[in-house]
């Protein structure tokens, strides 16, 4: 007996090993490619040879596809999980814009389960907007659910449920091993979301900022703690783009949008701290501006759904290119980015991307920068 009718609309990391998860448990799962405009058929054989969005897309497998409509129109439950590349402002008309586009075909009975964070009360427009766009009333004659989801952070504690009822099905499809999880109202998931955000950004914070206070006193000599000088940019950005979501849902000034805009400042400071640093170490160096390269290495992945990543490095390489004239990033760390007239200052912005030019570039007279918490650097 074939499972129960998904489809996972957005080609997002996220997505994929949502609809990889849910084909491997014997769902007949479609994913949208909206770039395609079509949407391809995932069976579990796929999603156990490819265990990525990335490694299904460059190995450009031909997989049977139909109409994203009919995709839509047939799905027991639609997945909305698609990559949002807009900043700002900006952020919450593409959303909607892209949730209009997904909902249009559904059909009564059908559940949508929305898996980009909203803000406080995000979900409540949410169900206005798919009675306003399909007629149906959620809750009623379609379900709706809220699981927002992360590439390597936790799963939601909670499914959301808009009006609190359960689904057995939709919980094994969510289920990791044995542990399934429970149903609660989708105004208590949203507020147990925002607990679990601010919580893992409040603790990185913290350390951020007693090391900008006591910034030129330590050292990894003074403080060798491995979990702290493992800290880089790229973790410190998990849930910033959650967080603005919050914060642009309080629409009075209150302690709680300030203990949010806290959370924010922090990493916004820290990466205009980070950029202050790497023009330190080429004064202290003795280094000149046009005789240095700065190269970023940043392994991003460019299918997740939040595009905070990849605004942050464009700040970053705006800011540089203002002092230095040769800036690139490079988002592969298998990238062989250092063979140069110039000296290169590299830039780490993850632990993967340090552990590549620490073993790939020995020897290369390079100047390193780690973009922890205290801003290491030395040279290569």
């Amino acid at each position: 007996m074939a499972g129960p009718r998904v489809t996972v609309f957005g080609y997002s990391t996220e997505g994929y090993a949502a609809a990889s998860q849910m084909a491997a448990k014997g769902a007949d799962v479609r994913i949208i490619d909206e770039s395609a405009s079509s949407a391809v058929h995932l069976n579990a054989d796929i999603a156990k040879t490819y265990p990525d969005i990335a490694s299904l897309k460059e190995d450009d497998v031909l997989l049977s596809m139909e109409p994203i409509d009919v995709a839509i129109s047939k799905a027991k439950y639609l997945f909305f999980a698609p990559r949002i590349r807009k900043t700002g402002q900006e952020i919450k008309a593409e959303v909607q814009l892209k949730f209009k586009d997904a909902i249009r075909p559904l059909k009564k009975g059908s559940s949508v389960v929305f898996s980009l964070p909203t803000g406080f009360g995000g979900n409540g427009e949410n169900a206005e907007l798919l009675q306003h766009v399909t007629g149906f009333e959620a809750g009623r004659q379609i379900r709706y659910y809220y699981y927002p989801l992360e590439a390597g952070a936790p799963p939601p504690r909670v499914i959301g449920s808009h009006g609190g009822a359960g689904d057995e099905v939709l919980a094994g499809l969510l289920a990791t091993g044995k542990k399934t999880r429970p149903f609660a109202a989708v105004q208590a998931s949203e507020h147990l979301h925002a607990m679990d955000i601010m919580t893992r950004l409040s603790a990185v914070c913290n350390v951020l900022e007693v090391c900008r206070y006591s910034r030129g006193d330590l050292t990894r000599e003074d403080i060798p703690d491995d979990d702290l000088h493992d800290i880089f940019l790229d973790g410190m950005m998990g849930g910033i783009f959650d967080m603005r979501a919050l914060a642009a849902s309080i629409e009075t000034s209150n302690s709680l949008l300030y203990l949010i805009n806290s959370g924010i400042k922090g990493v916004d400071g820290y990466v205009s701290r980070l950029i202050n640093e790497i023009r330190a170490v080429l004064k202290k160096n003795e280094m000149k501006a046009a005789k240095t390269k700065v190269a970023i290495s940043w392994k991003i992945d460019r299918y997740a759904m939040r595009g905070d990543r990849l605004a942050v490095l464009d700040i970053l390489m705006s800011k540089l290119r203002d002092y230095f004239g040769d800036v690139e990033a490079y988002k592969d760390p298998g990238s062989d980015i250092f063979h140069t007239d110039k000296t290169t200052i590299a830039v780490a912005c993850s632990k993967q991307d340090y552990e590549h030019i620490t073993r790939t570039c020995k020897g290369s007279d390079m100047l390193v920068v780690r973009a922890n918490p205290l801003c290491e650097s030395g040279w290569q």
